[in-house]
Parts: structure tokens; C-alpha cells; sequence
């Protein structure tokens, strides 16, 4: 349950950060979407610890791979619960969008002096929000399956050579070697799933937008991380 609660602290932190921030939550909605994303988290690998061990009819081999995969169902479902709740205010009131910039737009903008990134919003969707937290919560369970399966399932197959059986000390530093190297390999994968800078047709989304996209009717908006 520690651990759980340090995971989904951080969870917190991070969704926080890299939210959208068009629809900035309060403290106080933060403090609630921070309190259900760690009791969701626990009472999953409470729940999962308490039933894998009542599965009588299954192998004890089977029962101990279950077992092992309990803290990857606690933190995938829970990361992505935490993404949704630490970002809901989103989804209710939309996200900032805007035009896609042509070659034409990005001139003038250039002999005004302005930014690229000096656009006026279009408006805010609700249906562009849905989607980036959508795709972000995604994201979360593609960097946290590799992570939390690979390295268990290697381990598995590890402790029963003779070579760790006979040095059960290595164990740790092993199982360590595993996560690093996974969370190494996966984490970039996971991030470059989906763009930051989210293009999409605004005639996908909500009628106020329709025929109001930048170059080939296109919008884009800020997904978050």
C-alpha cells in the first residue's frame, strides 16, 4: 500500500504538470482526484492479492505468475484512473484549439513580428480534450505493461535455473537490471505513442468548428503528456 501511494503521488504530480491547462483544476479538486486515484490503487492490488490466493483449482505455478502480475493490473488501471481524474476537468469544460498554420500564415505572422505560436483560439472542444486525455491514459498503460510484466515473467524463468537457485542473492540486482532496462527501452515508445501536438479535422469535432480549420481543414491542440 506504501508503494501504491508513492506511485500514485508522483502519477499526481506528473499529470498535473503536463496537463493541458486550459481548464486548471483547484486545490481542492486536485486533492480529490488525488485521494480516489490512491484508494482505487490500493483496493485493486488489495482485492487481486486477496483473490489469487483463493484460485484453488489453478496450479501453484499459475497462481504465482497471477500473483506476480497483480502489481501491473493495480498500477496500469490505476494510472490510467489517475489520468482521467487529475484531468476531468477537461473533458467538461474543453481544451484550446486551434487553426494549423499554412505556409502563407506562418509569413505573415513572420513579417508582424509575431511567434509562430501567436495564434487565437478557436474556441474550446470538449471532444479534443476527450481524446488527448484519452490517448494520455493509453500511453500510461503502454509504458506500464512492459515494465510491470517483462521484468516478472524474466525473473520467473530466471529463478528457476540452477545458476539463481544457487545464488538466490542475485535476485534483487537482477530484478532490478530487469526494470531498468525495460523502463530504458519502453519509456521513449510510450511518450512517442501519440503527439503532443495533436492534429485533427475540425469537422470531427463539435459543429461550432466545422469549416473554420487552418490548412487542409486541420486544428491542433495540446494532448499533455
Amino acid at each position: 500500500m506504501a508503494w501504491q501511494v508513492v506511485n500514485q503521488s508522483l502519477n499526481v504530480a506528473i499529470n498535473s504538470a503536463n496537463a493541458n491547462k486550459s481548464s486548471p483544476l483547484t486545490t481542492r479538486q486536485m486533492v480529490q482526484s488525488y485521494l480516489v486515484a490512491v484508494s482505487a490503487s490500493c483496493g485493486v492490488a488489495l482485492g487481486l492479492n486477496n483473490l489469487v490466493p483463493r484460485l484453488r483449482n489453478l496450479s501453484p505455478g499459475t497462481r504465482t505468475v497471477l500473483t506476480r502480475l497483480v502489481p501491473f493490473a493495480a498500477v496500469a488501471s490505476a494510472g490510467a484512473l489517475n489520468v482521467f481524474l487529475m484531468r476531468g476537468e477537461e473533458m467538461r469544460t474543453g481544451i484550446d484549439v486551434f487553426p494549423v498554420l499554412g505556409e502563407a500564415d506562418r509569413e505573415a505572422l513572420a513579417r508582424a513580428g509575431r511567434p509562430e505560436g501567436d495564434v487565437t483560439s478557436l474556441g474550446r472542444s470538449r471532444r479534443a480534450a476527450t481524446l488527448a486525455v484519452g490517448e494520455t491514459a493509453l500511453s500510461r498503460v503502454l509504458n506500464s505493461s512492459p515494465i510491470m510484466i517483462i521484468p516478472a515473467m524474466a525473473l520467473f524463468r530466471l529463478q528457476r535455473t540452477e545458476w539463481l537457485q544457487r545464488n538466490p542473492r542475485y535476485t534483487v540486482p537482477v530484478n532490478l537490471g530487469l526494470i531498468l532496462a525495460t523502463s530504458f527501452a519502453v519509456l521513449p515508445l510510450a511518450l512517442a505513442a501519440f503527439p503532443q501536438r495533436q492534429r485533427i479535422s475540425a469537422d470531427s469535432l463539435e459543429e461550432e468548428f466545422h469549416g473554420r480549420g487552418g490548412e487542409d481543414g486541420m486544428v491542433v491542440f495540446n494532448r499533455g503528456i
